[in-house]
């Protein structure tokens, strides 16, 4: 991960951030494009539950409830650190 990139899991409710890379296999990839994950898309973090529980968020008009282990493979950077890049 890059300088200003973390996990997906990383982030609190409200938050804003760019999907920059997606570590996983051909099929999760797969899946994870289906339902709107993929490079470049701005997804915001909705719920967390506790004790390592599922990640609820929002891509476009979709909304996902995914493990932490899923959110963890998805690399993003905050939409800040995006608007400040000349």
């Amino acid at each position: 991960m890059g300088e200003d990139a973390f996990a997906l899991d990383h982030f609190q409710v409200g938050e804003q951030v760019r999907i920059t890379n997606i570590q996983a296999e051909a099929e999760l990839r797969q899946r994870m494009a289906a339902l709107g994950l993929r490079e470049g898309c701005v997804v915001q973090v909705l719920r967390k539950a506790s004790l390592g529980g599922p990640i609820h968020v929002r891509v476009g008009t979709t909304e996902v409830i995914m493990r932490r282990i899923e959110a963890k493979r998805i690399v993003v950077v905050p939409m800040l650190d995006l608007m400040a890049t000349p």
